[in-house]
């Protein structure tokens, strides 16, 4: 039976739906995301294709509002989450709306499509049982294994890259390949433009085989090409928010932050409250007293932390 595993985390909501004992879709949504998509908020346009919100944060539009002049009121639909890249945060995006004001929609409102465990710190940690740390370890390393072979994730501007390495016989390998990177694509949140570069294979049925494996196993929508003579797929699909490798690899203090509040949370009241962690990352906890203040509702101590 599918359920999404559901933690209302300190600094972020992060869930994960699980089929047969495995993460099959994970998502994480930290507290400093931004809107999100399905807001919609009140904006004023301060140049053609920008809208600023009224807690001054700016939205990219897909196209300027008609009969509407700089520095009108507006009403704001943001359609797509903010991205955080390495060096820079590309904007949330959004289109003119005549919507009802709608705040932004919380992870654990968007998991409708299972039931919903929500786990709590003091049960038996069912994320980790069902992989949480190997998922995230995939994520940041991008490094994945399947069966003969391995793929290497990439996220770049442009797009997110997955390179096939593994023996031959080339054409199979090609396959379980294909199932893999659906696999990964479904259980990071990979949306946008995504590039797979495959073996070389010679002939048109070994790359038909390897097309139809990604139209078997990858959900709808999505477009794709067909797999070229150099071995390379390209996939399109709706984005609408960062993946779990942007998220990660673009603040990975922050991250490591949030997974140490985490262990922080779980630790049993009776063991020692002395925790030792890189400067970096206690630095980015300390300078977060909010989240100080919730270890200290929900433990009822706040934490010692060594240089």
């Amino acid at each position: 039976m599918a359920e999404w595993l559901y933690e209302a985390g300190i600094g972020e909501e992060r869930a994960a739906l699980v089929v047969d004992d495995r993460i099959v879709r994970a998502r994480i949504l930290p507290d400093d995301a931004g809107p999100q998509p399905g807001m919609v908020a009140s904006a004023r346009l301060i140049d053609r294709l920008v809208a600023r919100l009224d807690d001054s944060s700016d939205v990219a539009l897909d196209r300027t509002p008609a009969g509407t002049t700089l520095g009108a009121a507006i009403r704001v639909e943001i359609t797509r989450a903010a991205i955080p890249e390495a060096g820079r945060r590309k904007p949330p995006r959004g289109r003119a709306s005549d919507a009802a004001l709608r705040a932004s929609p919380m992870l654990r409102d968007k998991l409708t499509d299972a039931p919903v465990r929500e786990l709590r710190a003091h049960e038996p940690d069912a994320l980790e049982v069902a992989g949480w740390s190997e998922l995230l370890e995939e994520a940041t390393s991008g490094d994945i294994a399947f069966s003969g072979g391995a793929l290497r994730l990439t996220p770049t501007p442009a797009m997110t890259l997955f390179d096939v390495d593994g023996g031959a016989p080339l054409d199979a390998l090609a396959v379980r390949a294909a199932v893999a990177v659906a696999a990964a694509i479904e259980r990071h949140a990979i949306g946008g433009s995504i590039g797979i570069d495959f073996p070389t294979l010679t002939g048109r049925a070994p790359r038909q085989a390897v097309a139809d494996a990604i139209d078997a196993n990858l959900a709808q929508p999505f477009e794709r090409t067909a797999v070229n003579g150099f071995g390379f797929l390209q996939i399109v699909r709706p984005r609408t928010g960062p993946s779990l490798p942007d998220l990660l690899r673009a603040d990975p203090v922050g991250a490591a932050a949030r997974a140490a509040l985490r262990t922080i949370e779980r630790t049993p009241p009776g063991a020692a409250n002395r925790v030792r962690l890189p400067a970096a990352v206690r630095e980015r906890i300390v300078q977060r007293p909010d989240w100080l203040d919730e270890v200290v509702r929900r433990t009822g101590r706040m934490p010692i932390f060594d240089a």
